[in-house]
């Protein structure tokens, strides 16, 4: 029997896989989630070291698709999706760096993104349907959901970000494609453009549109993003090792990606969620309560400025809890399961910039600020558990490409990012830009008149 997949609100029918990733949100505001976890067999796991990672992506993705896509079908959209490197960079002892920001936006959002995008539009083509992608972005994931559906006949994409939040070429990688994207830009924060898309969603107004999402909200951006996790250990651990990962988080679609792999079977000794000033996470780890920040506080790693992540809902669920979309506790999660498995920390903005430079100048490791709070969160885990210092085989993820943050490393280090290809050439492309006030009407009514 294929898969279901069910609402964290437990107000709405569980649906099958297409369902739910052409829905994005259950229509009682909730996220989607399958009704069981599906198990990877360590002997499986094994054969994943001598498999490609889109093999891998194949194997996992799988799990979670059998039953509701051929499996000669999803074997090609996994050799399509994933034609790059994933370079797990040695750091120290057996400390390491794995960076997701080779794909084509050099951003670890294209795991996600490219992958959804060919499952959306292979289950469009069978309907006979089109799709208006409403996403909303704190950075990576407009340029990286832009590029993995530019193009694509089936679907249209409105993308929303805070206009004083993002960096230059993170906006430019977004605005100058045209076609079929269209991104607005708000005088507000990332939660703002977020509230405004789930109540689209949930709007019966707009119900005409075929809407759906690209976000982390979205069942067919998460299930991708396991993959990594696998890949990692398949590359460097011992047979039965168990692995750290730090993960630097804001809407906790990438964190929770590692922890449905964990729950999966992958071997994690601890997930380390590195967030910035934005600490409801830490808070509500330690003390039980939960109080998201409004507005969310503007820190160096701007995609990570995120004051209420939606994907908590998915972990409190995890964790046999219920949380709605609003943050409130309807039944408490299991803290105490919670507190061995995870541990967060919140990473100011002075310790990220400290990061950069001592990353770089004791292990010629360039990071960005995003990977700079994955990787100083990791160091701070190590000293309060000497323990596992030693010998301890450790991950943090780098999510996005340094070269995307030049003000930033330059100030810090005296010198550029090497541009990769996918930035090259970006500063003489003309954008493409409207705006919109932080007001639901006014983006209702955009909607109404553009693509009704």
């Amino acid at each position: 029997m294929s898969l279901l997949y069910y609402s964290t609100n437990l107000e709405s029918p569980a649906v099958n896989f297409p369902e739910a990733l052409l829905r994005g949100q259950a229509p009682d505001r909730g996220l989607y989630m399958p009704v069981i976890i599906p198990p990877v067999e360590t002997g499986q796991m094994e054969h994943f070291r001598n498999m490609s990672y889109a093999q891998i992506a194949s194997e996992v993705t799988w799990k979670y698709l059998e039953g509701q896509i051929p499996r000669e079908i999803l074997d090609a959209l996994t050799r399509d999706a994933y034609g790059f490197d994933v370079p797990l960079e040695h750091v120290t002892d057996r400390k390491y760096v794995m960076r997701l920001d080779q794909g084509p936006t050099a951003s670890f959002k294209d795991f996600a993104a490219r992958l959804m995008g060919r499952l959306m539009n292979y289950y469009l083509s069978l309907q006979n349907r089109k799709l208006l992608i409403l996403t909303a972005t704190s950075g990576d994931t407009g340029s990286a959901v832009s590029h993995a559906f530019l193009g694509l006949d089936n679907i249209r994409v409105v993308v929303l970000f805070p206009e004083k939040e993002v960096s230059r070429r993170q906006r430019k990688q977004m605005t100058t494609l045209g076609h079929n994207i269209t991104v607005i830009s708000m005088d507000g924060k990332f939660d703002d453009c977020q509230a405004l898309v789930k109540q689209a969603f949930a709007d019966p107004v707009l119900e005409g549109l075929s809407l759906s999402s690209a976000n982390s909200i979205n069942i067919g951006r998460l299930v991708p993003q396991t993959v990594y996790y696998f890949y990692a250990w398949s590359r460097l651990s011992k047979p039965g090792e168990k692995m750290i990962f730090s993960v630097p988080s804001g809407n906790f679609g990438d964190m929770m990606g590692g922890v449905m792999a964990m729950k999966m079977g992958l071997p994690v000794e601890r997930f380390i969620i590195a967030v910035n000033g934005n600490d409801e996470f830490p808070r509500y780890l330690e003390s039980g309560v939960y109080e998201k920040i409004e507005p969310s506080r503007n820190c160096i790693s701007s995609a990570m400025n995120v004051g209420h992540p939606s994907n908590l809902a998915r972990l409190a669920a995890l964790y046999r809890g219920v949380m709605d979309e609003k943050g409130n506790i309807r039944y408490q999660a299991d803290l105490q399961t919670m507190r061995k498995e995870l541990w967060s920390v919140s990473v100011s903005d002075q310790q990220t910039r400290d990061t950069i430079k001592s990353a770089w100048d004791s292990h010629r490791l360039l990071l960005e600020p995003h990977g700079a709070v994955g990787w100083a969160g990791l160091q701070e885990f190590l000293e309060y558990h000497p323990d596992l210092s030693a010998g301890q085989l450790c991950v943090s993820l780098e999510t996005a490409h340094p070269a995307k943050f030049p003000e930033e490393i330059n100030s810090l280090l005296g010198f550029n990012p090497e541009l990769p290809p996918s930035l090259q050439g970006l500063e003489e492309k003309e954008e493409h830009c409207g705006n919109l006030p932080t007001d639901y009407p006014a983006f209702r009514d955009f909607l109404l008149e553009n693509y009704s």
